[in-house]
């Protein structure tokens, strides 16, 4: 199928929000509402999520690239996924078929980690309009709702985007955060200890941050866990709706952070990214690498 999706339609229609749920999104497509989808399927160290994307994705998806359309190019000095310049965000959402109008919708086959990074760009970028799909691709399996196959072409989109609307640490601001707030460190436990670390030069963690697993994010099967849950669970780590301390996050490349800043604004709080996260920091000698269990290490 190649679907042709026009601008125009969405005038808050849907309550703001960061999630939807397969249900409400299958209403919206059964009414002929003019959603942008976009699949983000992207896993590290697996690179077929185009073609597992062609054998299946949601009716009128696009196939969104991590790798080039979610990140410029990798380098020892701004680490594995820097953000992109605004203009190439610009371009590519564009060719998704955004327009300054749209509902967009973003899905991944992994529970959101890798479609967040989208999520995250768009606000960013002063594009307010988007949700994540609760549950993603398997959620929508297992409301039995049907699947398309082949590349999808929208016409493009005339979406203006301009950055600065969400929150951003640099190197020096994640070490100021992490002694003068709280700094959540969003990979597995094993690595935040520093007992593993299977893609970057160094292990350990930033000096001061707290384990936050981005995986206690989630239920059993994948959604997102209630707002109780997810303020209890912070609140454990000393963040709180309206606490003065800022609140940052990191993990390996700066993707699963922004799973986890979604959910901390799911709970009521406004995180800052660290984009280079440990990628950049572990690169640079001068930074210090700390390996010892602090609390909130679950």
């Amino acid at each position: 199928m190649k679907a042709m999706l026009e601008c125009g339609g969405y005038q808050g229609a849907v309550a703001m929000s960061v999630l939807m749920g397969p249900d409400e999104l299958h209403g919206l497509l059964t009414d002929g509402f003019p959603v942008v989808l976009l699949d983000v399927r992207w896993k590290l160290g697996a690179p077929h999520g185009l073609e597992q994307y062609r054998s299946g994705h949601l009716p009128g998806a696009v196939f969104v690239d991590l790798e080039t359309e979610l990140a410029a190019p990798a380098s020892p000095e701004e680490g594995r996924h820097p953000l992109p310049a605004i203009m190439d965000l610009e371009h590519a959402a564009r060719r998704w078929g955004v327009c300054g109008d749209s509902l967009v919708v973003a899905y991944d086959d992994n529970a959101a980690m890798s479609a967040a990074r989208a999520w995250w760009l768009l606000r960013w970028g002063g594009f307010s309009e988007v949700r994540l799909l609760d549950g993603g691709l398997g959620a929508w399996r297992r409301a039995g709702y049907p699947l398309e196959s082949g590349d999808v072409r929208p016409e493009p989109g005339d979406v203006v985007l301009r950055p600065g609307a969400m929150p951003v640490l640099d190197a020096d601001d994640a070490a100021v955060m992490a002694h003068g707030g709280v700094l959540l460190d969003a990979r597995a436990a094993e690595r935040y200890r520093g007992e593993t670390e299977p893609v970057d030069p160094r292990a350990g963690h930033i000096p001061g941050a707290l384990s936050a697993p981005t995986t206690e994010n989630l239920d059993a099967d994948g959604r997102f866990r209630p707002v109780a849950e997810l303020q209890q669970r912070f609140a454990t780590l000393g963040v709180e709706a309206g606490a003065p301390a800022g609140v940052g996050v990191y993990c390996g490349s700066g993707i699963t952070a922004a799973h986890e800043v979604a959910a901390l604004e799911l709970a009521g709080v406004r995180a800052a990214l660290y984009p280079g996260s440990w990628s950049q920091w572990s690169c640079d000698p001068e930074r210090p690498a700390a390996a010892s269990r602090r609390s909130g290490d679950h």
